[in-house]
């Protein structure tokens, strides 16, 4: 396909987006969506995604919306990327550490903290219109001794190969 081509049917595929997206039934469509949001939208419709509610500590809310075989690891990108957008679109450039944000708090639902980055959500029970909350982590003493040792063995190692 020559360069032409390829700029036409990037043109069509733009004007059956805006066409779409100027349709009331797709209100809940981002501004600049991309192709995911939008599958993600209609499986929504479809019942091959879910609505989940996300509260945060400060009893605000906001929803995202997941394919039915998302995993942990998954709702924790699109709570970053909704989490990013809205400070965006409210304050401007701010920067959120993700990593402090994880080793600080984690996801928990129905009383239940979800850890594992890998688990399918719906095999945890998630379905359409949970709720996850966010709550404190925090971390064993078993889990950090362990660390440190783990550390603590890789340096020796190092040390004894100069």
């Amino acid at each position: 396909m020559g360069e032409g081509a390829e700029y036409k049917s990037g043109l069509k595929k733009a004007k059956v987006l805006k066409a779409l997206l100027e349709d009331p039934i797709l209100a809940d469509v981002p501004k600049n969506p991309t192709l995911e949001d939008v599958e993600t939208l209609i499986g929504l419709e479809l019942g091959s995604a879910m609505r989940i509610t996300v509260l945060k500590l400060d009893t605000t809310s906001f929803d995202v919306i997941l394919m039915n075989t998302a995993t942990l690891k998954d709702l924790k990108l699109a709570i970053k990327k909704k989490v990013n957008y809205m400070e965006q679109s409210s304050m401007g450039h701010r920067h959120i550490s993700w990593r402090s944000v994880w080793a600080n708090y984690c996801l928990s639902f129905d009383n239940n903290k979800l850890l594992n980055d890998d688990d399918v959500l719906q095999n945890l029970g998630v379905r359409n219109n949970s709720q996850i909350h966010f709550v404190p982590y925090v971390m064993t003493k078993e889990s950090r001794r362990h660390s440190k040792r783990r550390k603590h063995r890789f340096f020796h190692g190092l040390s004894k190969l100069s």
